[in-house]
């Protein structure tokens, strides 16, 4: 049956239409906000996935080029694989949902996010947020929402919820908050060196719009959703996990508390295998293959309680630091003879190496997406090879994960980038994590700021990341643990991953991961202090003893810049006939040539010599011809009446007059002149048909002193 919801997002219309389309799908919602249109259908499989662990959820976002009026680029003239844009989106629709389905539900779920139309002040990633939960919530899946999402901005000082484009273009802030009724599920964000206080406030004034809208969804669920589908449980049977816990608590205990991850790997495999051995050994070989994966549930489940019986009840991590202590760091610069800028980033066992290219303006990513970001001058890509945690995997390439990561480091470093007028190039830097033990997207963040400095990127002020863990207590959301400088173990049996990159001066980006149905504003307000006090720690004694600020100049290796403003109406000179003119100074230079829109031009050259040569030759082109201007000019024709003299100003010519080649009386032209010959000639009007009139009296002589050497020479 065709239903329609209307409420008001940010003064803007929100509707949600179910019931007319895509009817075969567990649960399906059309969610209009402003023209902005998102269809999200939910599905999932009849009979669980068998021989896994985990919950398998998968989150696909659409963009599709017609919503924004567009044909795919290429041959195929189709959308391909997902931009990294949807690829983003896709990690935070799921994030805030997937700790709200049942821990032992093993069933295939697919949320499928299809963008249909796209209004730019309306966000269709928030659209497909909100969407994917309301389909949920009415389908029936097993799901403990719902949810809701939305965008916050910084305008002048001014929080504003779901900011419009021309919002977005001044904001200091880009927020994406998502949450229940009750606590923040999710946050993502880019800021220009935002203080915690405004950060904290943002996310609470996007968390009341996000109770109005779990509200509206949940009258939506209470009056069309259908009743949730029974599931089979795989909870580890309470036998079996008794028989573990009673018999090998002690010995896990022990097993976990090792400093190096390669040993407490080992300390797990070899009690694993004492585990399965004992209980063969009690219930028979037969039982023991019959309950193989309950068995491995079981050693998993008791791993996770012992480590977070450590942390919660005793205030010991299995490393033995303590709560607020970070692991021994250091960092070195310059490792790389030949690239423009490298840095390695260890911290603990997770180590980095960070290298910086500088490229041409015109090398920035072209972007062919559905919002109105067209290029991307800063790129930061980051790399998780199997070799990093000790595995024997080929690679295929970055996934989700490290789509995610890349961008975190990106939004990290992308408000301390100078702007292209004050270093015209564009940068890539490539973070490799060579050995992982958690928090590899933080180091990625200090060691690609050293690696920018090593460069010579004049950076506005270093950046540092570093990421807390939590513990809480399942009977009261106030009993906490909080941890600092997380890794992998934490990770994997904690609560949250909240990771905060930031300056001296404030936060550049976040990204909060949880296990848990949300996150209380004390929480988030105690992770911001120590984040805060962690990053200050990581800059001040650490990363700037090695290097303090960005080096004077650029690697010798990398291009150097010249650059010039030229009109706008010249630049069809500079270029000339299907390329001609700029072609002819790039083959005689050798240098790499680009010319914006506004006629800024930058020429790169690893030879300064040929840059000044090339940037000569186009200040020639461009130069205006003036009454009583001089010029250096080449005869190009000879007439009776004179000579025509090439300017050198974009191909214009002026009459050197017979009269006007001496102060005595010449004859004929070719007595004095030829083709090619260079002259020095003063305007001495210009008509009004453009025509240039030309004078040699009471100027140098003919021909240069250069053609005179030659003609001695000869």
């Amino acid at each position: 049956m065709f239903k329609t919801y209307e409420t008001e997002l940010a003064g803007r219309k929100l509707v949600f239409e179910t019931g007319k389309m895509a009817g075969l799908a567990n649960g399906s919602v059309l969610v209009r906000y402003g023209d902005t249109v998102v269809i999200v259908n939910v599905t999932a499989s009849k009979e669980p996935k068998e021989g896994i662990d985990f919950f398998p959820l998968s989150v696909d976002y659409e963009e599709k080029l017609y919503s924004v009026g567009k044909i795919p680029g290429g041959f195929i003239k189709r959308e391909g694989k997902p931009s990294e844009k949807a690829i983003l989106t896709s990690r935070a629709i799921d994030r805030p949902l997937r700790p709200l389905f049942p821990k032992d539900f093993r069933n295939d779920v697919v949320v499928v996010a299809t963008v249909l139309c796209v209004d730019q002040d309306n966000s269709p990633e928030v659209a497909a947020m909100i969407g994917a939960s309301a389909a949920l919530s009415i389908s029936d899946i097993p799901f403990g929402g719902p949810t809701a999402a939305v965008n916050v901005g910084l305008v002048d000082g001014n929080i504003i919820i779901n900011p419009t484009e021309a919002e977005r273009e001044k904001s200091d802030l880009t927020l994406t908050v998502a949450g229940t009724e009750k606590k923040i599920a999710m946050i993502e964000a880019g800021a220009n060196e935002v203080p915690d206080d405004v950060m904290l406030k943002a996310i609470e004034e996007g968390h009341k719009e996000i109770k109005k809208i779990c509200k509206f969804i949940e009258k939506m669920k209470k009056e069309i959703g259908k009743p949730k589908f029974e599931y089979k449980s795989f909870a580890v049977p309470e036998d079996i996990y008794e028989f573990v816990e009673t018999n090998f608590k002690e010995d896990m205990i022990i097993a976990v508390q090792e400093v190096d991850k390669e040993i407490r790997d080992n300390n797990i495999s070899e009690l694993t295998e004492k585990i399965a051995n004992t209980y063969e050994e009690k219930f028979g070989q037969e039982s023991a293959e019959e309950h193989k994966g309950d068995l491995g549930e079981a050693i998993y489940k008791l791993e996770k309680k012992c480590v977070r019986h450590l942390i919660f009840d005793e205030h010991k991590r299995v490393d033995g630091r303590a709560l607020d202590e970070i692991r021994p760091l250091s960092c070195e610069v310059g490792l790389l003879p030949r690239t423009h800028g490298s840095a390695l980033f260890t911290r603990g066992q997770t180590q980095v190496l960070s290298v910086a290219t500088l490229g041409m303006v015109s090398e920035e990513q072209v972007l062919d997406g559905i919002d109105t970001e067209e290029s991307k001058r800063y790129m930061h890509h980051y790399n998780f090879p199997s070799y990093s945690v000790g595995e024997a995997r080929t690679s295929r390439g970055p996934g989700r994960r490290e789509i995610g990561h890349g961008a975190l480091a990106e939004k990290a470093l992308v408000p301390v980038i100078p702007s292209k007028e004050e270093f015209p190039y564009a940068i890539r830097v490539v973070s490799e994590v060579l050995s992982s033990n958690g928090s590899t997207s933080q180091a990625s963040i200090c060691g690609s700021t050293l690696a920018l400095m090593d460069a010579g990127v004049p950076i506005k002020r270093p950046v540092a990341g570093i990421s807390t863990g939590l513990v809480t207590n399942p009977e009261d959301e106030n009993d906490y643990v909080m941890l600092v400088d997380i890794q992998g173990l934490e990770d994997f049996f904690g609560d949250m991953d909240f990771k905060v990159g930031g300056t001296e001066k404030g936060i550049t980006a976040i990204q909060v991961d949880i296990k848990v149905d949300g996150l209380s504003y004390d929480i988030i307000k105690e992770a911001f202090e120590k984040t805060r006090i962690a990053r200050k720690h990581i800059l001040e004694d650490v990363m700037l003893p090695v290097l303090d600020k960005p080096r004077a100049d650029i690697s010798p290796y990398a291009p150097r810049i010249v650059s010039t403003q030229i009109k706008v109406d010249k630049i069809k000179d500079v270029i000339g006939a299907g390329g001609k003119t700029i072609n002819k100074i790039i083959e005689e230079t050798g240098v790499k040539i680009d010319i914006e829109e506004d006629g800024q031009v930058f020429i790169y050259s690893n030879d300064n010599q040929k840059a000044e040569q090339a940037l000569e030759m186009i200040e020639d082109i461009v130069r205006e011809v003036e009454v009583d201007g001089i010029y250096y000019g080449e005869v190009v024709r000879i007439m009776n009446f004179g000579a025509f003299v090439d300017l050198g100003c974009g191909g214009k010519e002026g009459l050197l007059h017979i009269s006007q080649i001496s102060k005595d009386r010449i004859k004929h032209v070719e007595d004095v002149l030829h083709v090619g010959d260079k002259v020095t000639v003063r305007v001495t009007d210009i008509d009004d048909q453009g025509r240039i009139n030309l004078t040699m009296k009471d100027l140098a002589e003919t021909k240069s002193e250069e053609n005179k050497e030659e003609e001695n020479k000869e």
